[in-house]
């Protein structure tokens, strides 16, 4: 599913218009995107968490040089799914399946 395919289901759903739903989506994922830049993690209840994680420096290879590196601690972002919504994909996706 592609942020189109969101929007428009949106949409459908509750009646209002692409243009206002893309508004909103974009104005959601830009404050998830600057309240991560700034260390802060963004806790939706029911669904999961937009979490800032702390990568350890670690030593990597140039294959092609045949030299190593290190790469430096640096921080990433990550999503934590919810309890309920780890456990409701599970069990659907199960039954898709046929287990």
């Amino acid at each position: 599913m592609t942020k189109a395919d969101i929007i428009a289901e949106i949409a459908e759903k509750t009646g209002i218009e692409k243009v206002d739903v893309h508004v909103t989506v974009e104005a959601f994922m830009k404050s998830v995107k600057t309240s991560l830049a700034k260390g802060e993690n963004v806790y939706l209840r029911g669904f999961g968490s937009f979490i800032v994680k702390k990568r350890a420096q670690k030593t990597g290879r140039i294959i092609s040089k045949n030299t190593t590196i290190v790469i430096p601690e640096h921080f990433v972002p990550a999503f934590k799914p919810a309890k309920n919504f780890t456990e409701n994909v599970k069990k659907n996706t199960a039954k898709r399946v046929g287990k």
